[in-house]
């Protein structure tokens, strides 16, 4: 529910899948959201939704970049909770390659890592900027380390291993064509995302969706 400018309680436009909801969010500490007032405590809790509103939609990849993050900093802060902005993340792939900026794009929302365009910091403290590469050689999809201790980790996604739907390909081919119907892209948008939440919710602790390199 929001307000509207007059006041009135209105019913939210965007409608989105359940399972949006059930997935398992990322919860990070940002020392400059503290410092700014912005979170106390400086917490902030990380939805899928906020990954789709940056991307713009959802799919096996907005769905393996989410996981792969989540994957990442639970290895590197183990019983703790993760600290926004002193996160390094490299990708392997150049950023202009498929998907990686789309990758990448995610996994700075939760980490705070931007590139050149980043945030400068204050007094030389909450920098964000450079700590996004692209083209590093690494054995993994993407590397996190952390800023404090050097300790580093790499992942990858596999969304072999939540088996594709096998009508897929077909309703994408209905749903993509000129004289699409309403119902062929519904049915085709019901399937697509029946799959991403095979992932992020049946293969959300899958060691053979998000492989781990230490």
């Amino acid at each position: 529910m929001h307000r509207s400018q007059g006041g009135d309680v209105t019913a939210s436009l965007m409608q989105t899948p359940e399972f949006f909801d059930q997935a398992p969010s990322i919860v990070m500490v940002d020392a400059l959201a503290r410092t700014l007032g912005a979170a106390q405590g400086g917490v902030i809790e990380y939805c899928y939704l906020d990954a789709v509103k940056l991307a713009g939609h959802s799919c096996p990849t907005v769905a393996g970049a989410w996981l792969m993050t989540r994957v990442a900093l639970a290895r590197l802060y183990p019983g703790q909770t993760p600290h926004r902005g002193e996160v390094r993340v490299a990708m392997r792939g150049p950023q202009d390659e498929g998907v990686v900026g789309v990758i990448a794009s995610v996994a700075g929302l939760v980490t705070g890592a931007a590139g050149s365009g980043g945030f400068q910091g204050l007094a030389g403290r909450h920098t964000r900027r450079d700590l996004m590469t692209y083209g590093v050689p690494m054995r993994g999809e993407m590397r996190f380390t952390r800023l404090d201790n050097g300790q580093s980790v790499e992942v990858s996604h596999h969304p072999e291993a939540a088996a594709r739907p096998a009508e897929l390909r077909m309703q994408m081919q209905a749903a993509l064509a000129p004289q699409a119907t309403t119902a062929q892209i519904d049915a085709f948008g019901q399937t697509w995302q029946g799959w991403v939440r095979a992932m992020l919710i049946d293969h959300a602790d899958d060691p053979e969706l998000i492989t781990v390199e230490d």
